[in-house]
This record gives C-alpha cells, sequence and structure tokens, in this order.
C-alpha cells in the first residue's frame, strides 16, 4: 500500500475505533446517534481539510497530508491550468516535498518557494490572519513572503501562474511570485535588472544564474568565481533593434523573448518559435546542465521542447565538461594531449600562489579556445613571449589563452572546460600551467631522447651563428659601399613598425604610385604634412595619393594614419586605399572623394549654382557626426580625431561626408575618460581645455564638431574680422541670437529661410550645446546623432561663459600665417594660437 493510501485508511479507521468502543459499552441501540453524529463529524473535518480553493483567505494552513487525495494541491487558478501546493522533489529519494506552483497537465513546476529545503509531508504552509504567508519545518521558517502587517487580504494563482498576495486595493500585488522567478520564466512574465534565475544544483554541486547587469543579460557558471558565459548582446541570433545595447528587462511572448531598455522601448528580440499560440504557455527554464530550454506548456497535448536553447551549442559554458577537458560540438568531451598522463585531465593545481613546486607552461592542442575570453578584459597588448611570462609571473595564473589575430592575452586564476570549434581554427594559442617535478608523459624520457635534444640544440646553435655570421658580412659591405642615411634608418625603423600592423591594407611600391599618378603631376591641393595627387590604378580606379613632405612631424602622422585608419572601415570615413615607404618617401593612397572638402562648398564669397541648398548641408552634418561617434565609441581603442575642421570632411559624388586626415588622433583604452597630451588641432577649431593645458578627451572632438556645424549653418568661418565687432565671433553672436529667439540671423543668409524646418532648431542648438566651455555639459556624438536624427529632443542649451569667448576672441586676433608649433608655451594666447595647426610628440 501506497504512503498516500495507508493515510487515507488511518483517517478512515478512526470512525471504525469509535463505533466498535461505543458497541461494547452502550450497546446498539443507545449508541446509535452518537456513532452517526461522529461518522459525520469526521467526514466534514477530512472533506474541509482536503477542498480545493480558489482563494485564500488569511488564516489559512495546510500540509501535504491534508490534501494527500487532491496531490498535495490546495489551491488552483480559475481555469485550473496552475496549481500551488505540495509537490514531490524529484530531486531526492526520499519522502521530500516542495511548495510549488506547478503547471498540472504537464506537472511542471514553474516556481518553487523551497527548492533547496525540501519539507516533510507534516510541515505546514500558512497564511497568518495578519497576512504574510511562510513555510515552516520542525518549528523553523524555511520560506517567508515578508509582507506581515501590510494588509493582506487573499492568496490568488493567476491562468498565468502568477501567484499574488492581494491588498485592499486588488490592482496592486503586495507580492507576487513573478517578481521573485527561481529556475523558470513564464510567457507574459517580466524578468528585471535585480531579479535572478538561478538553476537547482547538479551531482557537481554546480548552480547556474541569470541575471541583467550594466546593461547587458548574462549567464553565469557557480566556478569559485561566478564565470559569465553567455551574453545576450553577444548572440549572434538576436535581431537587434538600432539602439539594442542597454537592455533593462525582459519578457517571453508566445513566440520570442524580447528586450527592453529602462524607458520600455525594444532593445532586441530573440525568436524562439516561428509561429506562436497567444493561449498556449511558454516556459523558460535554466537546467541544471546551465541550458536554458523553452518548452511549450499545453493543457491537452502535454510539454513539447522546442529546438532553440540558450547558449545555442552546449560547449559555449565552462561546466559541460571536467575542467581541463575540451568540449567539442557533437563529439563530447576529450583530455588535451599535454595532460593525457594526469588523473582526471586535471595538473591538479589548486592555488600555484600557496606551492614551493616549480611551475611551467604545457601548450595545448591546436585550436583550444576558453569561452571565458569572451567575457574577461585583456592584459595590455603583447605578444606571445610576453603573454606567456605574464602568467609565469603572477602565481594565481593557472591558464594562458593569446589570440595570435589580435594580440590580446588572457590570464584566468580559475578554469572550467575547454572548447575546440569549427574544426580547430581558433586562433588561440592556450597553455595551462602544470608543475616541473611532475612532466607527464615527459617524465623518464630515454637517453635516445635526450641525445636527440642535444644534437638538435647544436646544430640550431651553429645554424644561427651561420646566419648572424652572413647577415653581418651583408651589413659590412652595405656600409661600406653606402654609407648609412638618417632617411634610411628611419626607413629601417618604418618598416619594422609596419610589420606589426594587424590587418594592415595594401602595401604599394614607389614606382606603382609615381606611375599612377603620372609622376605626381595632377596636383589636388596642399596639406598641413604634404601634398595631395590624383591617381588612377590599374584597375580604373581613382586615388587620392598624400606625399607626406613634413621633415619631423611627418613620420608621425604617416604612423598614424596607417595604424588607425588602416584598421577601421565605416561609410563615414575615409578609407585608406595602400601606402607606400621607401627610404624619405612616405605615401598615403586614399580613396578619391571628387567633390573635395567640405570648405570649398560652404565658405564661398558669390552665390551661384554650386552653393550647397539645407538639406544636403544637413546630411553632411549627420554624416560627420556618425563617422566621429564611431571613432568614439565602435572601435577597439577609442580614437579622438584631434583636428576636426571643415578642410578635413570630404565630399564623394553624391555629397557624402567621410571623416579624414587622421595624422594628428590620439589612442585612449576604453578604461581613459581623459589623457593629457601636447597641443595639436587647427586654429579656431580648439576646444578650451586645449588652450587651459587640461586632460582632453573625447569631448574635445565634439566641440570641433560644434564650431564645424555652426559654420555649416551660417556659411561663414566662427571668426572673420571683416564683419562688424557684434558678428565678428559668430559663437558669441549665435549664442545671443539664439537667446532673443531670432534664429534667420544664424542661418546662411544666402539660403531660403524656412522657420518651419524644425532641423534648423535642432542643428543650431545641437552645434551650441557641442561648443559648451564645460566639456562635461557637451554631448557625446552618439547623442548628437540621436539628437540630429529626431530619435530624443534638444533642450535648450545654457548661456556659454563670456570668459571662454573672451579667450578665444584673443586667439583669433592673432596672425593668420601657418606654421607649427612642439608644444605648449608659457606665452599667452595670441602666441599660443599663432599657427593654424599646432602638434606635438604624442
Amino acid at each position: 500500500m501506497s504512503g498516500g493510501s495507508q493515510k487515507a485508511a488511518n483517517r478512515k479507521s478512526l470512525s471504525f475505533v469509535i463505533m466498535e468502543a461505543c458497541i461494547g459499552h452502550c450497546g446498539h441501540s443507545k449508541c446509535s446517534i452518537m456513532l452517526w453524529m461522529l461518522m459525520i463529524a469526521n467526514l466534514w473535518i477530512m472533506c474541509s481539510c482536503s477542498t480545493q480553493k480558489q482563494v485564500l483567505p488569511p488564516g489559512f494552513s495546510g500540509s501535504e497530508m491534508d490534501y494527500i487525495d487532491n496531490n498535495g494541491i490546495f489551491l488552483l487558478s480559475n481555469g485550473s491550468v496552475f496549481g500551488f501546493g505540495f509537490v514531490t522533489n524529484s530531486v531526492s529519494d526520499s519522502a521530500s516535498y516542495l511548495l510549488a506552483v506547478v503547471h498540472l497537465a504537464t506537472t511542471s513546476i514553474v516556481w518553487s518557494a523551497n527548492a533547496n529545503s525540501p519539507v516533510s509531508h507534516s510541515d505546514n504552509f500558512v497564511f497568518d490572519k495578519d497576512g504574510n504567508a511562510y513555510l515552516q519545518s520542525g518549528g523553523s521558517t524555511v520560506w517567508t513572503a515578508n509582507i506581515s502587517g501590510k494588509g493582506a487580504t487573499s492568496m490568488q494563482l493567476l491562468d498565468s501562474g502568477n501567484l499574488i498576495v492581494f491588498g485592499k486595493d486588488s490592482s496592486s500585488p503586495l507580492w507576487q511570485s513573478f517578481s521573485h522567478p527561481t529556475d523558470t520564466l513564464l510567457s507574459g512574465q517580466s524578468f528585471i535588472e535585480g531579479m535572478t534565475l538561478v538553476s537547482r544544483s547538479n551531482t557537481q554541486n554546480m548552480t547556474y544564474t541569470l541575471q541583467i547587469k550594466s546593461g547587458d543579460m548574462l549567464l553565469y557558471a557557480g566556478l569559485q568565481t561566478p564565470q559569465p558565459y553567455w551574453s545576450a548582446l553577444q548572440d549572434n541570433r538576436m535581431i537587434v533593434d538600432k539602439n539594442g545595447n542597454n537592455i533593462y528587462s525582459s519578457n517571453l511572448s508566445s513566440r520570442a523573448w524580447s528586450f527592453y531598455d529602462q524607458s520600455g522601448l525594444l532593445q532586441s528580440q530573440l525568436v524562439i518559435a516561428q509561429q506562436g499560440d497567444a493561449n498556449t504557455t511558454l516556459a523558460a527554464v535554466l537546467g541544471n546542465d546551465g541550458l536554458i530550454t523553452f518548452y511549450i506548456l499545453q493543457t491537452l497535448n502535454g510539454k513539447s521542447t522546442l529546438p532553440i536553447t540558450v547558449p545555442q551549442d552546449s560547449c559555449d559554458m565552462p561546466a559541460h565538461c571536467k575542467p581541463y577537458s575540451i568540449c567539442n560540438s557533437g563529439t563530447g568531451c576529450q583530455c588535451p594531449s599535454a595532460l593525457s598522463t594526469y588523473a582526471n585531465c586535471n595538473p591538479g593545481i589548486i592555488s600555484p600562489c600557496n606551492s614551493k613546486d616549480k611551475f611551467q607552461l604545457a601548450q595545448l592542442d591546436t585550436g583550444v579556445g576558453y569561452v571565458g575570453t569572451n567575457f574577461k578584459s585583456p592584459v595590455p597588448k603583447t605578444n606571445l613571449a610576453g603573454c606567456k611570462n605574464s602568467c609565469m609571473v603572477n602565481c594565481s595564473c593557472i591558464a594562458v589563452f593569446f589570440d595570435q589575430t589580435s594580440g590580446n592575452c588572457f590570464l584566468f586564476d580559475q578554469i572550467g572546460s575547454l572548447q575546440q570549434k569549427d574544426g580547430g581554427k581558433s586562433s588561440f594559442a592556450s597553455f595551462i600551467k602544470v608543475s616541473s617535478s611532475n612532466r607527464g608523459s615527459e617524465q623518464g624520457g630515454s637517453d635516445s631522447r635526450r641525445l636527440t635534444i642535444i644534437v638538435v640544440i647544436i646544430v640550431g646553435t651553429l645554424v644561427v651563428i651561420g646566419v648572424l655570421v652572413y647577415v653581418g658580412f651583408r651589413i659590412y659591405r652595405r656600409r661600406k659601399h653606402h654609407p648609412p642615411l638618417q632617411d634610411d634608418a628611419g626607413s629601417s625603423e618604418d618598416d619594422g613598425f609596419l610589420q606589426t600592423i594587424s590587418g594592415a591594407p595594401t602595401r604599394y611600391t614607389y614606382k606603382e604610385l609615381q606611375d599612377a599618378t603620372n609622376n605626381f603631376s595632377d596636383k589636388l591641393g596642399q596639406g598641413g604634412f604634404g601634398s595631395v595627387y590624383l591617381g588612377i590604378l590599374p584597375d580604373g580606379s581613382r586615388i587620392a595619393v598624400k606625399k607626406l613632405e613634413g621633415i619631423g612631424q611627418g613620420k608621425k602622422e604617416f604612423r598614424s594614419e596607417v595604424t588607425i585608419i588602416g584598421s577601421i572601415h565605416h561609410i563615414h570615413l575615409v578609407k585608406l586605399r595602400g601606402f607606400c615607404v621607401k627610404g624619405a618617401h612616405k605615401l598615403l593612397a586614399y580613396e578619391y572623394m571628387a567633390k573635395g572638402s567640405l570648405d570649398r562648398w560652404i565658405f564661398q564669397s558669390n552665390e551661384d549654382s554650386s552653393l550647397l541648398d539645407w538639406d544636403t548641408r544637413f546630411n553632411i552634418a549627420l554624416g560627420t557626426a556618425k563617422g566621429l561617434a564611431y571613432l568614439h565609441q565602435d572601435c577597439e581603442s577609442k580614437i579622438i580625431h584631434c583636428d576636426i575642421k571643415p578642410e578635413n570632411v570630404l565630399l564623394d559624388d553624391n555629397f557624402l561626408a567621410k571623416v579624414s586626415d587622421f595624422g594628428l588622433a590620439k589612442l585612449m583604452t576604453r578604461e581613459q575618460s581623459h589623457v593629457f597630451t601636447t597641443l595639436r588641432g587647427t586654429r579656431g577649431y580648439l576646444a578650451p581645455e586645449w588652450i587651459t593645458n587640461y586632460a582632453i578627451s573625447e569631448k574635445s572632438d565634439v566641440y570641433s564638431y560644434g564650431m564645424v556645424l555652426l559654420e555649416i549653418i551660417s556659411g561663414r568661418k566662427s571668426y572673420d574680422p571683416v564683419e562688424s565687432s557684434e558678428k565678428a565671433h559668430f559663437p558669441s553672436y549665435a549664442f545671443k541670437k539664439l537667446e532673443e529667439g531670432d534664429l534667420r540671423d544664424i542661418f546662411d543668409a544666402r539660403l531660403k529661410y524656412n522657420d518651419k524646418d524644425e532641423r534648423l532648431h535642432v542643428a543650431i542648438k545641437v552645434a551650441l550645446w557641442c561648443i559648451q566651455e564645460d566639456f562635461y555639459q557637451r554631448p557625446s556624438m552618439s547623442k548628437v546623432v540621436q539628437m540630429l536624427e529626431g530619435v530624443c529632443d534638444v533642450p535648450q542649451p545654457p548661456i556659454s561663459s563670456q570668459i571662454g569667448y573672451r579667450l578665444y576672441a584673443n586667439a583669433f586676433k592673432s596672425s593668420s600665417e601657418e606654421g607649427t608649433s612642439s608644444g605648449m608655451s608659457d606665452n599667452n594666447s595670441d602666441a599660443l594660437l599663432s599657427a593654424v595647426r599646432l602638434s606635438g610628440p604624442r
């Protein structure tokens, strides 16, 4: 007989015991009334205790034993889709129970109060008269809702699976299970920042968690330090909205998992089913294997599993296999050959810092990587030898992974299972720290092997010596007949430097560019560090060849432009087609921009047919902003251009704007917010922090962009001494006119003014926000793009400090002759800004 049947039989036997005792003492005729009354009372107690309810009032108490005839369920949803009560703990072999919400048709637990603390059949769930709900076991509280004294009036279970405690105001629940998820999310259930989904423990006592942190949803494995292994922002299956990079909440529907920002705007979606039935319940369960699996819970057809999982590949987690084992998608787990002699494929190093052993790095199989490298910041850029050395000098490091493509080096002080994907085509070189005194398969090597090693060393040494002698002889002969020039030394230095550039553009010979430009005969213009010539490649495409002619700073500009532009690609950044370096000759080949630079089109003295209309100007301003936003936010290193001006905004055949001339650009790491550097840039576009010798940031580019935007709107230079004293410094005049509400005088008088064109009002306000003296008040370039596109409102800008404008007014009065400066001086602003372009050593 089962435990449930035995309990029912025990209850029923009470009536028969009383009946027999009464007959024995009173006789049948005298006890009949008493017997019937006792039997009715007993049946009433049994029925009242086991009747399932749809609303629980305060004062309710019940155990699994009380509702054994209803499988422990005492509360039903209106449509009897879900039930709440005691269910058998499937993880435990003993007779223990969970207080849980269950999908009745499939017996699937969707929420539990005591997942890790099961109770016995006699332990009570209480919804007391003070309004608190809790679970007791052996006199102690296992779980509580903590709502005592808040005026709870009822507990109900909705057909959505949400268990709710209502107060007097039924529209606002005092407590609900949807706000305290366990390991399951249901369709219609919001999961927001601050909530945590936790899997049940597996046989290795490992748990997994799902959380939303810093604008992203992440899955963590419960290692000693929780290890992230999946990110919503990194999942390539996501359908991403244009601003889909700031997740605050998520919600399941019948066909998709949707992600929203804090204002409720959709950021991205993961499509789970191509067709969804709104009447079915979708469940996302974080299993004890670390995967989120999606199920359809149906009343008639039971539970069906959907093919999609998170993450997509079970090997994309650090605990699918044992630590140090390699997870191969579709083929299971295997031990790396370098660790095959160790028990359980584990070198047994728990904490190298507490060991007196000496260690070495054992290299793993080709193509082996680790999912943790997608979420850990690399150490400073280095080569393979430096990366390995970083681990050896760090006593807590037990594993190192070097990305041979990017040069990134990752150190780990704990490790899970490794992975080998894409047929072993990973670019990682991977190493595990092992004890030098226990070298596995290397122990007890034969004499013949040692002899082979000795021979290899001797032969290798002789070869190296021979090569060095040969190279030395060639250098001696070359120097004897051709004494080294300074330019040749610089060329060798540049050659060595260029070999380290990852993904550098095409390297042309000097003869190729000389032929393409017809011996540099068609000059397009003159720049700060050289001339630009028109060229035609053999494939017929046109290029613009910049021939660097600066003596000292040309080399720095050349290196900077090849390094920066050669590694980035964006529709609003000029593409570097190739470069050439030969002795003193340094050339850069760009894509040809047929319409030239922006200054030729907005600073025209006469109104004619070539004057740019307002639509074209606005698109140029927006394109320039997008290019700068990419440099500031989307590149591997933050790039500050440092020389934004109309001359450096080039236009193609369709007047598409592209930012050019990165010779003065400054690289910043993602962790840096400001950086000190010597003065560089162009007079009239320098932000105040350049003049005050304060640390610069990407906000310095924002200031320069604001000045350019103001010139695009007005069609004139920001400082023009020919104008009246009021209008000579145009930014001051623009602030004054904005304050007066008269925007017509800010707009280019040569163009037709339309006071109903909201873009003009937005552009003027954006420009004045960008040139605020306090860089904290300037918007980021991504915010500028949003404001120009109308995605967000543009508030009225504050009136900028007149002290800053007096400083710049003095600066603008300085000499207009071109020149360079190697750094900041103690002179006043007139002397400081006397050059059109200023730069210094980085």
